[in-house]
């Protein structure tokens, strides 16, 4: 019997390093320090003699803003499933980042509300970690970097190498010189605005068929002064979901996290033309009716100005399918999908990617055909992903502008709502949707008829309005 997508899924975000290193290429080529890359690099590490990873700017030792990683000032999570792929593959890294002053927060330590309501809690063991993203990006670099057989050439990718169906080599510049670098595998980590598809189809090969969704929304984000340790919190952080036209201002989503250095950060988002706020002041006036943690956040100084951040567009690449693809190319993190960030799985997905690259290394695949098995299970990540992210925003930009549906979209969409509702009342369903939403568990879990019977057993006589299910947030 065929795996299912659900144990594809399992098994990936589950996965461990090998036991042993056993290279089955000599030089593999990262296009990218990214996140994704970096964690490429680290899964590369146990399969290749030598890993490069070959990026344009210079990587700070120290957490700071890179301009590369425009969203860089905004609110970050490193939901369950990171946390728990980091830990195995860097062991001891939610250590490091306690150390570096980073908070790790148990879900029921968490405040998750939708309109004003809050998500029943539960006994649970589903561990994220709050913190900056430079923090998380510069301690998985150090990290990998520090590996034996992982080197950084700064330079510019400047295009691909081809030779008997397959990529032989990068082309890069450094220096002011045009370099040539031979490789046995190319990843390409070079995000959302990544060239390789454009490169193949100079190269007359198929290029990855683009899918886009309009997704507009405008983040803004101020860090301020922390008087309380975390263990003194009510809350760690909190997020707060509205529905359009549930909150003043256009406010779709804001978010509060306890940070390094003693700080809060503190950031809202609006979609389509909605802004907000542009100023500390007014970011302070929007959040103040909303869940009390909000207040505690904004009271200290703002140690940072507010800082904004535009999104036009989900998208994503499909790999599958094609009938003329090089042989030791692979692609992951943003270059095959770039999602809303509000869901927070942008980290998480560039983890198991890398476990997809591990598993297809581990079956010492045959260099000379295209890497298939890899972009099949990539697919498995891609469409889970997308299913949470893409469909939530669909129905939000649906329900905005007054569009009709066809009925079966209509019904999944009030399954989803079934299941929001009943995790305000239900800490066992919360837990599981959580589950899902943290990317520990494939989506399709959330069809499982067993779960569907209890979740209509709670819901049941309850109105539509989820003012109606839930009391207010205390």
């Amino acid at each position: 019997m065929p795996e299912s997508v659900i144990d594809v899924f399992d098994r990936l975000v589950y996965a461990e390093p090998p036991a042993e290193r056993r290279d089955v290429v000599e030089t593999a080529c990262v296009l990218g320090g990214s996140i994704a890359g970096l964690l490429a690099a680290r899964v590369l590490a146990d399969h290749a003699e030598r890993v490069v990873i070959i990026e344009r700017d210079e990587l700070p030792a120290d957490p700071v803003i890179r301009h590369a990683v425009p969203q860089g000032a905004q609110v970050h999570t490193l939901v369950a499933a990171g946390v728990a792929w980091l830990d195995r593959w860097l062991p001891g890294f939610s250590e490091e980042m306690v150390e570096a002053g980073a908070t790790v927060t148990l879900l029921h330590e968490y405040a998750i509300l939708y309109d004003g309501h809050r998500q029943a809690s539960s006994d649970d063991q589903i561990r994220s970690i709050l913190a900056g993203r430079p923090l998380i990006e510069t301690r998985i670099r150090n990290r990998v970097t520090a590996l034996p057989n992982v080197t950084v050439v700064r330079g510019q990718v400047t295009g691909l190498e081809f030779g008997d169906g397959a990529v032989t080599g990068v082309r890069y510049t450094a220096d002011g010189a045009d370099q040539v670098r031979s490789a046995d595998l190319v990843v390409d980590a070079m995000g959302w605005a990544s060239r390789v598809p454009d490169w193949l189809g100079r190269a007359e090969f198929d290029q990855p068929i683009l899918e886009r969704l309009a997704t507009p929304l405008t983040y803004a984000s101020a860090v301020f002064e922390r008087a309380k340790p975390t263990d003194e919190l009510p809350q760690k952080g909190v997020v707060s979901m509205h529905s359009p036209g549930q909150a003043e201002g256009g406010l779709g989503l804001a978010v509060t996290n306890a940070i390094e250095d003693d700080q809060w950060i503190v950031t809202v988002i609006g979609f389509d033309e909605d802004r907000p706020a542009r100023t500390v002041d007014e970011l302070r006036a929007v959040v103040a009716p909303l869940f009390p943690l909000f207040q505690e956040a904004t009271s200290g100084a703002a140690a940072r100005d507010i800082e904004t951040y535009r999104q036009a567009e989900s998208r994503r690449r499909r790999f599958t399918g094609l009938r003329s693809f090089p042989a030791r190319l692979v692609s992951v993190g943003d270059a095959v999908a770039s999602f809303n960030p509000i869901y927070g799985q942008g980290i998480s997905s560039a983890a198991l990617h890398a476990s997809c690259l591990s598993a297809y290394l581990r079956g010492e695949p045959d260099q000379a055909t295209p890497a298939e098995e890899f972009f099949r299970l990539q697919e498995v990540v891609v469409d889970a992903v997308w299913a949470v992210s893409a469909s939530g925003d669909q129905a939000r930009l649906d329900a905005t502008n007054g569009r009709e549906v066809p009925e079966d979209v209509l019904e999944q969409r009030q399954a989803g709502q079934q299941i929001v509702a009943a995790a305000l009342v239900d800490g066992d369903i919360a837990t599981e949707f959580n589950e899902v939403a943290f990317m520990l568990r494939h989506p399709g879990v959330l069809a499982d008829p067993a779960f569907v019977a209890r979740v209509r057993a709670v819901t049941e006589g309850m109105e539509s309005s989820l003012a109606d299910k839930a009391p207010l947030a205390e």
